[in-house]
């Protein structure tokens, strides 16, 4: 019998979920696998979306992470104050943990306080609190000017603001309003899903803009006025918006801990194996968000949950194999994956693809059906029943 092991899991999303319920399935009992967030909840943030405009209610798309303890895993509820990469070991909650193996899935912090403005004037689309905000909003909104705006050029889940944009504007039409509202998409970025390639972006641009929704990219914001009854939007190019309705995706960074640890220097992410996702420091892992995978094409891989759910797939299985022999040759995560596209009356498109293809990712987009629509509805069932 193989000696008994800890892991540590820092992170209850998607990666993290994904690696504790794989551990704890495949290795023996004596092994124990500790899983430690500062939530409570598993929130499926795909389903933000849907959320933000009266599509779900909060409690339809969480999961308490307490369920996972049925399974043997043991959940710790406490912030992560300290990891020391080369010792693994980690202080959370005043408690001390050393992993035989520890997995860094922390995702990436929201920061809306980098741009002045930003948070007094508009709704953050990735959080619970921001996407009910918008719902409220939109219930109440009869016109004027909405605006769909990247913070920054590099973000989690890259189609989300299209999708956003989209939704609103079947919300608004819903409602019979959408003719006394201008639309407009303000992005950081040259184009949409741009790591996808010229032929998804242009295709993904167009769907946007046959909805009368404007698209402006390259507008970095500089800074906002949230001056009442009409907001202000300041560009770095020197252009201005106006606003009476601000829908945001905040810029990211690596959490704190992280960049303490001294795995994110420079203000970056984590820099791993793309195949294995092993750091520098043996028997440490990271997956999902916090990391940064460049691609040849100049661009990283997307942070997207497709993603750190694979990953997370790989780092346990070869865990498990290094543990206790199983799974014969190392897994290794080959850059597959794919990404619904809302884009409202009920459709969705589906981008598919090769991402560590070269010399550029080779993605294929589906066009909107409702067939795809379904098939992220179905989706969002399987993994919360899943996992859980």
């Amino acid at each position: 019998m193989s000696q008994a092991k800890t892991v540590v899991i820092l992170g209850g999303g998607v990666g993290g979920l994904v690696a504790a319920n794989r551990l704890r399935q495949h290795l023996p009992d004596s092994h124990r696998v500790v899983l430690i967030d500062r939530e409570a909840q598993h929130l499926f943030q795909p389903s933000l979306l849907w959320l933000a405009v009266g599509q779900r209610q909060a409690e339809r798309i969480q999961r308490p992470l307490a369920r996972l303890e049925r399974k043997g895993i043991d959940v710790v509820r406490a912030e992560i104050e300290r990891l020391d990469p080369a010792t693994r070991t980690v202080r959370a909650g005043g408690r001390e943990f050393t992993g035989d193996a520890v997995i860094v899935s922390l995702g990436a912090d929201l920061a809306p306080g980098t741009i002045p403005g930003l948070v007094e004037a508009g709704h953050n689309l990735y959080t619970l609190a921001g996407a009910a905000a918008l719902r409220d909003a939109l219930a109440r909104f009869h016109g004027g000017r909405v605006v769909v705006l990247t913070a920054a050029p590099a973000y989690k889940c890259p189609a989300a603001p299209y999708e956003a944009a989209m939704l609103i504007d079947h919300a608004l039409r819903r409602r019979g309003v959408r003719d006394r509202v201008q639309l407009d998409l303000y992005a950081a970025e040259p184009a949409p899903l741009g790591v996808a390639g010229p032929h998804v972006s242009a295709a993904v641009r167009a769907i946007v803009e046959q909805k009368g929704i404007r698209y402006h990219p390259e507008h970095q914001v500089a800074a906002v006025e949230p001056a009442p009854p009409t907001g202000r939007l300041a560009f770095a190019n020197g252009a201005r918006a106006e606003f009476d309705l601000l829908v945001y995706v905040p810029p990211h960074r690596a959490p704190a801990v992280v960049r303490q640890a001294g795995l994110a220097p420079d203000a970056g992410w984590v820099s791993v194996d793309r195949s294995t996702f092993a750091t520098r420091f043996p028997d440490l892992f990271a997956i999902g968000d916090v990391t940064t995978v460049p691609l040849t094409m100049g661009k990283p891989l997307p942070k997207a949950g497709v993603f750190a759910a694979a990953q997370a797939e790989v780092v346990a299985a070869n865990l498990v194999a290094e543990w206790v022999g199983e799974g014969g040759s190392p897994r290794r995560f080959d850059g597959h994956g794919q990404c619904f596209l809302e884009t409202g009356d009920g459709r969705a498109g589906l981008g598919t693809g090769n991402f560590y293809a070269e010399p550029s990712p080779q993605v294929k987009l589906h066009g909107p059906s409702r067939w795809w629509h379904w098939g992220k509805v179905l989706f969002e069932r399987r993994w919360l029943s899943r996992w859980f």
